[in-house]
């Protein structure tokens, strides 16, 4: 036999697609044709399969061969196809017999004594088969964590080219490699470490009911970055729907492993503030890979010394924090990647960040002052549901012994808050306060009679945008939630519109 076909898939970001690598060995002068689009990662695959073939014990054939990775007009990268063209070279050969593979895909990366190396993207790649039909797939062994949750899909890990060809004869497969699951405990970090900050603590509760954009100003030192990081700690465990599609985005990029592989503790990430803009929002030439508001999608995108990023790169956020996905354009393609994450920035109130209390120790000129903060632009800031300042904790505060609530206890709170909204939003396309519709809003979800002219006069008087109107009722409905009552009061959007204000340095 001297033509075989074997499939693979090829990933336009979270979209797979099937594809058949065919390849064909035919007389004349020795040769080897790639065809099919093929980027320069694929393109060296010739060397790393010859040298795999001839190191695992098969021959590489002196003769003219030719692999084609149809459909022809999708563009292929990485090097995920290695193992599907050896395999289909060993069946052109007569090495492998030729069983049945309609139903079985091959992923893998093949180094030069035969070993089959991890690759990216495999759980998206699996995911997109199993939609196919495909019930079969012989993986990377360092990929086999990723295969776990999808029933659809039988995922054989093997970790050397002998051992794929040794189950192509006679279906044998090795011990899967042990997987160390993550329980949702597994944050080590907790809120009870943060002294006193009662104001901010109860910030961060509001923000975590009902996913709000969050903004801490503070002097250094004085806990923003430790409130921050504790959020991940008061959320609910992702949901499987959205775990598994959140590992599919770090699959992507290349940031799964057997550890983290799991775990249901939604995402944490914080891009240092010298951080570009395609960094931020993804982007690339060849491979469009997911920037940080993708991987830090259904949980947390922290942003330290935020007037400190580069111009652009904070306002390269506004698109996605409205629509809940980044949409990004190249000549490869146009691909789309999931992004609703919570905002959280933080910022110093000066340059020299001494500006508290009486601001006795500041050095900064007004005109430095509002330059500084003009660095968080307008519509920007708009986009933001709740600013708080970040005092210095007191004397007494800093002495007392007693821990605060730990992030167990709210989050129980947190919990049984989104239970609530999640129960009114039974019939809706949403199931968080931060997502329902303006339109909603006005009807269906709208606060007590004294609650919506208390927001009316805000609007009249042009204390508030129309943005922002609707950002305040939203905030209404977590802090309603928060204590139990069934329709915002004007106590709740009171409490909703200082959350909304309390920036009022910004102004």
């Amino acid at each position: 036999m001297t033509l075989a076909k074997v499939g693979s898939i090829a990933l336009m970001g979270l979209n797979g697609h099937l594809i058949e690598v065919e390849v064909d060995i035919s007389d004349g002068l020795p040769g080897y044709t790639l065809l099919g689009l093929p980027d320069a990662a694929l393109s060296e695959s010739r060397e790393r399969v010859r040298s795999a073939l001839i190191n695992s014990g098969a021959p590489w054939p002196n003769k003219r061969v030719t692999v084609s990775l149809s459909p022809a007009w999708l563009p292929k990268s990485g090097s995920s196809f290695d193992l599907p063209i050896a395999i289909a070279l060993m069946i052109a050969q007569g090495l492998a017999p030729t069983m049945d593979l309609n139903n079985t895909i091959f992923l893998g990366e093949l180094s030069l004594d035969g070993s089959i190396r991890g690759v990216r993207g495999v759980l998206p790649a699996l995911l997109a088969a199993s939609t196919k039909g495909i019930s079969r797939a012989i993986i990377p062994a360092n990929n086999f964590s990723e295969s776990q949750g999808i029933e659809q899909m039988h995922s054989i890990p093997l970790s050397t080219l002998r051992e794929v060809m040794e189950y192509l004869t006679d279906a044998i497969i090795p011990t899967p490699p042990f997987i160390d699951s993550q329980s949702d405990t597994a944050f080590g970090l907790d809120l009870n470490e943060v002294v006193g900050q009662p104001k901010a603590r109860f910030a961060l509760e509001i923000a975590a009911i009902g996913a709000h954009h969050l903004l801490f100003i503070g002097p250094p030192g004085t806990g923003k970055t430790m409130l921050a990081e504790r959020i991940p700690s008061i959320l609910p465990p992702l949901t499987p729907e959205q775990a598994l599609e959140v590992r599919a985005v770090h699959s992507v990029a290349g940031l799964l492993d057997n550890q983290h592989a799991s775990q249901t503790v939604p995402p944490f990430i914080a891009p240092h503030h010298t951080t570009t803009a395609v960094t931020m929002v993804g982007g690339g030439v060849h491979m469009i890979r997911p920037g940080a508001c993708s991987l830090a999608h259904e949980g947390v995108l922290f942003i330290d010394e935020a007037p400190e990023c580069r111009t652009g790169v904070l306002d390269a956020l506004r698109q996605p924090l409205e629509a809940g996905h980044v949409t990004i354009a190249r000549t490869a393609g146009t691909i789309t990647y999931p992004a609703k994450f919570l905002l959280v920035l933080a910022a110093n109130p000066c340059p020299c960040g001494k500006y508290s209390g009486r601001g006795r120790s500041c050095t900064c000129s007004a005109l430095a002052i509002r330059r500084y903060l003009q660095k968080l632009s307008g519509p920007l800031l708009d986009r933001i549901d709740i600013r708080t300042f970040v005092e210095t904790p007191s004397r007494t505060e800093m002495a007392g012994s007693e821990l605060g609530e730990s992030s167990q206890v709210v989050r129980d709170r947190v919990i049984v808050a989104r239970g609530a909204a999640a129960a009114r939003f039974i019939e809706d396309e949403w199931s968080i306060n931060s997502r329902i519709p303006a339109s909603a809003l006005r009807h269906r979800f709208r606060a007590s009679k004294e609650g919506m002219a208390f927001l009316h006069n805000e609007l009249e008087n042009e204390r508030v945008s129309a943005r922002g109107f609707h950002k305040v009722m939203r905030l209404a409905w977590s802090v309603a939630d928060s204590k139990g009552h069934l329709i915002p009061s004007k106590d709740d959007v009171e409490v909703a519109f200082a959350l909304r204000e309390g920036a009022a340095l910004f102004q």
